[in-house]
């Protein structure tokens, strides 16, 4: 069902929390210019003079409406909640910031999407909120973004060219030009300083987790290699993207008896690769150092990020290796700058998906694949992100 699976009238179709932010001004801007006709939506955040001047520079900002909430605030934050068929967040880090809003809207049956690309956030809310989502016929959708979208949809339509009912195996590699912004920054640093905390999330997990029947899926690490089918070095990343992924194929029989799923940083040269595993350690070991963490934060703060030239020379690409049935197939998903621009897109076209276009019913956390599939590949083709099939045999 479309439309919010039937959810009563609210005074808004979508919500943007966060919107004063930089990624939030970016979906603000896209929703403003590419919004259908109709489309009730409002912009949210704790800074009321901060969201008036927002609207004042948006196309048609006066239809606009301007909604006051602190995220800590659990009042606030529920009436929020209880105006919107869809709330979509760009306020992080989410472990800190996000828990009352995805409360709130599971409490209230009302759609969410957001950012996140933080393990533990996403395991700490279906543990806490999943089954109160199911009742309400919520759906909360995290990983929104880069962070997962390309690389779901992506191995989701990789499987759509492969032989149905057999055993799947699917290579995703990365590759992309862009800068951090200082959310984006401080989010990682964070993420990284809490390791063993989002171990204990993905034990709890697996506690209330049900378990796939009948079938094999997983998502393995490996060890970095050369991936001759596609020329480059292939260096494991241990993002989310990967147990997005495996979420999707354990909950789509689609997938296949027995799906694999790995996903790495595709480099062309090997001192690249030596260099970016260095430049990774020498941050995860900063991050365990609070005044160090902090001094690397400040030089990037929250609310600066690349410029518009620079965002229009960045890109993105995901190449993706699939096999089943005795058929090899190469495809892709690629698009412009992946942490700001595309991003911006790929959360407001979520938005007008859920709110909007004819879906499975689904309720609970679930992955972008699940929930939106095939309506939001359209919709993200014709928005001009890449979804195309290279090459097979």
């Amino acid at each position: 069902m479309g439309k919010g699976q039937g959810k009563a009238e609210r005074a808004y179709d979508i919500v943007l929390y966060g919107a004063t932010g930089f990624v939030g001004k970016l979906t603000a801007e896209y929703l403003a210019k590419y919004a259908p006709e109709g489309l009730r939506w409002a912009i949210a955040g704790r800074n009321a003079e901060k969201l008036a001047a927002l609207r004042e520079q948006l196309p048609g900002g006066a239809e606009v409406g301007v909604l006051q909430a602190d995220g800590s605030d659990a009042r606030a934050v529920r009436e929020l909640a209880r105006q919107a068929r869809v709330v979509a967040t760009t306020v992080g880090p989410y472990v800190i910031h996000g828990e009352e809003l995805v409360a709130a809207c599971a409490d209230e049956g009302t759609d969410y999407l957001d950012l996140t690309g933080e393990s533990e956030f996403v395991d700490q809310t279906f543990v806490r909120h999943n089954a109160r989502a199911r009742e309400t016929g919520a759906r909360i959708v995290h990983a929104a973004g880069f962070d997962s979208i390309p690389h779901d949809l992506g191995a989701y339509f990789t499987v759509q060219q492969l032989p149905k009912d057999v055993p799947i195996t699917v290579d995703g590699f990365v590759r992309a030009a862009g800068m951090f912004s200082g959310g984006t920054f401080n989010s990682t640093l964070i993420g990284l300083s809490r390791t063993r905390q989002a171990t204990a999330a993905a034990q709890v997990r697996k506690l209330h987790e049900p378990h796939v029947e009948g079938r094999r899926v997983y998502a393995p690490v490996s060890a970095p290699r050369f991936a001759g089918e596609v020329g480059a070095w292939a260096l494991p990343l241990p993002t989310l993207d990967a147990q997005v992924v495996q979420r999707s194929a354990a909950a789509l029989l689609s997938y296949g008896p027995d799906f694999r799923y790995r996903h790495y940083a595709a480099v062309k040269t090997l001192p690249f690769v030596v260099g970016g595993v260095a430049l990774v350690a020498a941050l995860v070991a900063a991050a365990q150092v609070p005044p160090l963490r902090l001094w690397l934060g400040d030089r990037l703060k929250p609310g600066e990020g690349p410029s518009a030239e620079k965002r229009a020379k960045s890109w993105f690409s995901v190449r993706f290796v699939g096999e089943g049935g005795g058929r090899r197939v190469f495809t892709e998903v690629a698009g412009g700058d992946p942490g700001y621009g595309e991003t911006a897109k790929m959360l407001a076209e979520s938005a007008l998906c859920l709110a909007f276009d004819d879906l499975p019913v689904t309720a609970g956390q679930v992955t972008t694949a699940v929930a939106m599939g095939d309506a939001l590949i359209e919709r993200l083709r014709t928005a001009g992100i890449t979804f195309r099939v290279v090459a097979s045999r």
